[in-house]
C-alpha cells in the first residue's frame, strides 16, 4: 500500500489532534477492510490506528482489547467502538462502530437474497457446497488457535472438556455454560489462585507520544471518567432504543409472528455472546434448525461461508439466519421484503447492546485495569469458549461429511449418528484441499474459500 498524506509512513510524528470528520474515512477504511474474522480485523486495526496513524499507543490499545473480550458480542467491533469513543466521545464511538458493521450488513443482505431466490440453481448449489468445506477447515483453524492462546493451566483444560461435553453429549445450553465457566473462574482466583494465575503485566516502558497522550495532556477525555448518574441515563436510553421495535412489530404482526420471534431470540443471544460468532453458531443453529425452522441443517454452514466472504463481524451470519427464517414466513408480505426486515430487526438487537456496553461500562472498565478476578473469569470463559468451538466443528464435519445424520436421545444423553452409507466422498476431497491450504500453505481465509467455492462450483456442473 503507498504512502499518502492522509496515510502517514509508519515512522511518521503522530498528529496533535484528529478531527472527527478526518476520523470518518479512517473508520469507514476499517470496516470496508475489516475480513478474516476476529483475529485479522483486530490486527489491521492495530497496523492502521497504533503503528501506521499513531492515534493510540500500545499500551492503550491492548487494554482496551482485554476488556472488549471480556464484553458479550463482536470484539473487534466493539474495540473500533471503544477506540472511537476514547477520542470523540459518543459520536466517535458510534461513528467507528456503525462503520465497521455497515459494509458487511448490505454485504450479506444481498447476498442472502441471491441465496433464497437462486439457492436452487447448480452454480449456486456448487457455490456454497465448496464453502462448506472452507469453512470446517476455517473453524478448526480457529479452534487450534484460540486453545493455543487460551489453554494455559490444567484447570483451563478441564473447563474446555468439561464445556464440549456439556453441549455435545447433554445439549446444556451454551449461556449456562458460559455462566458457569465465569463463576468457575471467579470462585477459582480465590481458592486456589495457581490455577488461574493474575494478568502478566509487560515491561512498562515509556510509550510514544499519540493523538490519545497528547488529549489526555490538554484535559480532553473528560468523557472517559466514571460516573453513575450519566450511566445510568445512557443505559436508560440503550434499553429504549433497543425494545423500540418490539410494539410496532407486534401491532403489525403479531405478538407471535417471526420477526418478534427473531427480536426476542437474536436479542437475547446478544447478550450471551462470549467468544465471538464461532463459538455461538452451535447455540444458533441447534435452536434456528430444531426449534423455529428457520433454517435446515446444512444452511447454517453456508451462511457461515456469506459472513468469512464479507467484511465485518462474523456474527453477521446471523442476519442471514433471520433473513431465511422471514423469508419462509412472510407474514402478509412478500418474502423479499420480509426478509429484508427480519435482517434489519436482528442487526438492531443484536448491535444495540454492543454500544451499550461500551457507553455504559467502558469508564468503569478503564478503572479496573489489572484486576485478578475478572482476568480469571474471562480466562475461564475463553477456555469454555474453546470447548463450545469443538463441539461446533465436530457438528459442522458430521452435516458436510455426510447426508444423513440422526440425532437420538437415551435419557439425558443426546446421541449423533451418522449413517454410514450417506458418506459424501467429494465434500471430503474438498474438505482436505481446505484443510491442506489452510494449515500446510497458511494461504489465508479469501483464497481458501475462493479456491474451494471455484473446486464447489466445477463438481457442481460435471456432477
Amino acid at each position: 500500500m503507498t504512502t499518502n498524506e492522509t496515510t502517514p509512513a509508519p515512522d511518521a510524528a503522530a498528529p496533535d489532534r484528529v478531527s472527527f470528520a478526518e476520523a470518518l474515512p479512517v473508520w469507514a477504511r476499517i470496516g470496508l477492510l475489516s475480513f478474516g474474522g476476529p483475529a485479522g480485523q483486530i490486527a489491521m486495526m492495530h497496523r492502521e490506528l497504533v503503528e501506521r496513524r499513531r492515534w493510540i499507543d500500545e499500551a492503550r490499545f491492548l487494554h482496551a482489547l482485554n476488556y472488549c473480550t471480556l464484553l458479550p458480542g463482536p470484539e473487534a467491533q466493539q474495540l473500533a467502538t471503544y477506540i472511537g469513543w476514547l477520542m470523540h466521545g459518543t459520536r466517535g464511538g458510534l461513528a467507528a462502530g456503525l462503520l465497521f458493521v455497515l459494509p458487511g450488513f448490505v454485504a450479506i443482505l444481498a447476498l442472502s437474497i441471491l441465496y433464497a431466490t437462486l439457492g436452487d440453481l447448480t452454480f449456486v448449489v456448487g457455490l456454497f457446497f465448496g464453502l462448506k468445506a472452507a469453512v470446517l477447515a476455517i473453524v478448526v483453524e480457529a479452534l487450534l488457535r484460540i486453545g493455543k492462546r487460551a489453554l494455559k493451566t490444567r484447570a483451563h483444560h478441564v473447563i474446555a472438556w468439561l464445556a464440549f461435553v456439556a453441549i455435545f453429549f447433554f445439549d446444556v445450553p451454551f449461556p449456562a455454560i458460559v455462566l458457569g465457566a465465569g463463576l468457575v473462574g471467579l470462585v477459582g482466583s480465590r481458592l486456589a489462585p495457581r490455577a488461574f494465575p493474575p494478568p502478566t503485566r509487560a515491561d512498562e516502558k515509556p510509550s510514544e507520544r499519540s493523538v490519545v497522550d497528547a488529549m489526555a495532556a490538554r484535559g480532553e477525555l473528560a468523557h472517559t471518567v466514571p460516573s453513575a448518574w450519566r450511566a445510568l441515563r445512557i443505559a436508560a436510553v440503550c434499553l429504549f432504543l433497543w425494545a423500540l421495535p418490539f410494539v410496532p412489530l407486534g401491532l403489525a404482526f403479531g405478538w407471535r409472528s417471526v420477526f418478534v420471534d427473531e427480536g426476542v431470540f437474536f436479542g437475547e443471544t446478544a447478550m450471551v455472546t462470549f467468544g465471538g460468532a464461532y463459538a455461538v453458531l452451535a447455540y444458533v443453529a441447534q435452536r434456528a434448525v430444531d426449534d423455529f425452522g428457520w433454517l435446515r441443517p446444512g444452511e447454517m454452514l453456508d451462511g457461515l461461508g456469506l459472513a468469512e466472504t464479507t467484511p465485518g463481524p462474523l456474527v453477521m451470519v446471523l442476519q442471514f439466519v433471520a433473513f431465511m427464517g422471514a423469508y419462509r414466513d412472510p407474514s402478509g408480505l412478500s418474502p423479499i421484503a420480509a426478509g429484508v426486515l427480519g435482517s434489519l430487526v436482528t442487526v438492531w438487537v443484536t448491535f444495540v447492546p454492543c454500544f451499550a456496553w461500551i457507553f455504559v461500562g467502558a469508564p468503569f472498565i478503564e478503572s479496573l485495569r489489572g484486576n485478578a478476578s475478572l482476568h480469571a473469569a474471562l480466562s475461564a470463559i475463553t477456555a469454555s469458549v474453546v470447548g463450545v468451538i469443538g463441539n461446533l466443528s465436530i457438528w459442522l464435519a458430521l452435516h458436510v461429511v455426510f447426508r444423513v445424520v440422526d440425532e437420538r436421545r437415551a435419557g439425558p444423553l443426546r446421541l449423533v449418528v451418522p449413517d454410514p452409507s450417506s458418506i459424501d466422498l467429494a465434500a471430503l476431497a474438498l474438505i482436505a484441499l481446505a484443510l491442506v491450504m489452510t494449515f500446510r500453505f497458511a494461504l489465508g481465509v479469501p483464497r481458501t474459500l475462493g479456491v474451494c467455492a471455484l473446486a464447489g462450483i466445477a463438481w457442481g456442473l460435471v456432477r
